[in-house]
């Protein structure tokens, strides 16, 4: 052992470079020594260094420093507190290189007493590994004088301020009962401020918190009631669900919200039946009172234009939905049928007796407080125009044997007139392509349909008599001049343009219907005849013989 008397050994070891500090305690009287002094004592070549096998060293900074993890030997009060330097011959000499001149604050204390040290650094025990010991040192610039554990923590502000204050020469006395008259003032309004904040932030979440269980699982609000006296237009679009119809509705001010809408709709039985237009409602009505209103179809502000209407009869109906003077419309499209957005190929014919006629297109129309004849007319005629143009009509026209896009549509208007149903569409197209053929020996390219006679009278007779067809002197009368009319004859729906663009293959020539309902075609003349003795025997019963 290097200290207990024993047999000394030795290890090789580089030359050690050791600092001195002098450093400052808790209190200016304490010290210990430091020195920036650095020794390098030569060493004789067969003699060696041994470290104290307690000593552990650091580095910080550059420089090393003791991190007290290793037992320190007590100095003996009797011996001198400078070393002699070793002699360089003595093989056990112990040399240190740097001088001690440390207080010594155990002094008289047994030398090695209660400090057992192994024979080796590595069995040193560890004095900080228990839950007692205190943690080991920091290097120099980082020590701060250990906290009191009792203390509380304005306590430790006190003492920081109080060690400053002494350091700077001033009282400690008068800086402590200053920072007393502070803290308690400084320490109830920050309770005050976290009071507020803690009873603000519970007020606000509860609210919400109410609120969203409400919105969840609580009833829709909703008013009472048929409304209010104000009335509003509300405009519901095609392929809107139930949930966007009463978003739209809450938005105008009709309902109170979406989900008491959607709640009273499925409540009642023709409440998926509620069609898209325009509905004239009152304002915060109840859900279930605008159901009501809005399941009956005779409650949408709309006009509803039919197939195979005329463009006269057209007129009529746009003046008495919009409450205009009879004739109002009609003179709107007389007076620039081009401005109503008509196609360059339209009225190409000076003897066409209305432009807009064909141009009207089927559908349904919305009505509001703004609409006009002229905004009505406009709408039908880009419908009709986009259709046509959908459909290709213009490239389609001349592979049919016609001449332009627009004796297309007069084909259309003949087959929605004279078509009974849907079924015989593509049949009488097929009879208006094989009679206006040059090979058609039978009728010699003669259409002969009571349809635009009655359409040049403003009539609808289902008789036309021989003398009158003879008399009538006008491009109209089909059985009077070869060919198709100067332009269509009504306003044909879908179905109507499809067969004329795709007539059937049967043959047909003739058709005649016997009952008015049922239309019967023939492909011989022979056929077609005594098909009409049997109208006409019919007719001449129905009429009183």
């Amino acid at each position: 052992m290097p200290y207990g008397g024993g047999p000394q050994q030795q290890y090789p070891q580089e030359p050690q470079y050791q600092q001195q500090y002098v450093q400052q305690g808790p209190y200016p009287d304490q010290m210990q020594g430091y020195a920036p002094q650095q020794a390098h004592q030569p060493m004789h070549p067969h003699a060696q260094q041994q470290v104290h096998p307690q000593q552990q060293q650091q580095t910080y900074g550059g420089q090393a420093w003791d991190t007290g993890q290793g037992q320190y030997a007590v100095a003996d009060p009797q011996a001198p507190q400078a070393y002699p330097a070793a002699d360089p011959h003595a093989p056990d000499a112990y040399a240190p290189t740097d001088a001690y001149a440390t207080a010594d604050p155990y002094a008289g204390a047994e030398p090695y007493a209660q400090q057992p040290a192994g024979g080796y650094p590595g069995e040193t025990p560890d004095l900080y590994g228990t839950e007692e010991s205190y943690p080991p040192p920091e290097p120099p610039g980082r020590r701060r004088p250990a906290p009191d554990p009792e203390a509380e923590p304005e306590a430790e502000e006190d003492d920081e301020d109080e060690e400053t204050a002494t350091a700077a020469g001033g009282g400690r006395r008068s800086g402590r009962k200053g920072k007393g008259k502070d803290k308690p003032k400084r320490s109830r309004a920050s309770c005050l401020v976290a009071a507020v904040v803690i009873v603000g932030v519970l007020g606000g979440g509860g609210y919400y918190g109410y609120d969203y269980l409400k919105t969840r699982f609580g009833p829709a609000e909703d008013f009472t009631g048929e409304g209010t006296s104000e009335s509003v237009e509300v405009q519901i679009p095609n392929g809107a669900g139930l949930t966007q119809m009463g978003v739209i509705l809450k938005e105008h001010g009709v309902v109170a919200s979406a989900d008491a809408f959607v709640a009273a709709a499925t409540a009642n039985k023709r409440g998926t039946s509620i069609q898209p237009g325009v509905y004239t409602l009152k304002k915060k009505m109840s859900a279930a009172s605008a159901v009501a209103v809005m399941i009956d179809p005779s409650k949408l502000n709309v006009l509803v234009l039919p197939e195979g209407k005329r463009a006269v009869e057209v007129y009529e109906m746009i003046d008495k939905k919009l409450d205009k003077p009879a004739g109002t419309t009609a003179e709107v499209a007389k007076r620039d049928p081009k401005g109503l957005g008509l196609p360059a190929w339209a009225a190409d014919n000076q003897k066409i007796k209305d432009p807009l006629e064909g141009f009207l297109f089927p559908a349904r129309y919305d009505v509001t407080k703004e609409t006009t004849p002229e905004s009505l007319l406009k709408q039908m005629v880009r419908n009709a125009s986009d259709q046509y143009a959908n459909l290709g009509f213009e490239a389609k026209a001349k592979s049919l044997g016609l001449e332009t896009p627009l004796q297309l549509v007069t084909v259309a208007s003949l087959v929605q007139v004279e078509g009974n149903k849907h079924d015989d569409y593509r049949k009488m197209s097929e009879v208006i392509y094989n009679r206006l053929k040059k090979t058609n020996d039978v009728t010699n390219q003669k259409l002969e349909f009571d349809s635009t006679i009655n359409y040049l009278k403003g009539t609808s007779d289902i008789n036309v008599s021989r003398e009158e067809t003879r008399r009538l002197d006008n491009p109209y009368n089909t059985y009077l001049y070869k060919g198709l009319t100067p332009g269509p004859i009504s306003n044909p729906g879908s179905e109507a343009l499809n067969a004329a663009l795709d007539p059937d293959k049967g043959g047909w020539m003739f058709f005649v219907s016997v009952d008015g309902n049922t239309t019967t075609f023939t492909k011989t003349f022979a056929e077609h005849e005594k098909l009409v003795a049997e109208f006409n025997a019919r007719q001449k019963q129905k009429n009183g013989g």
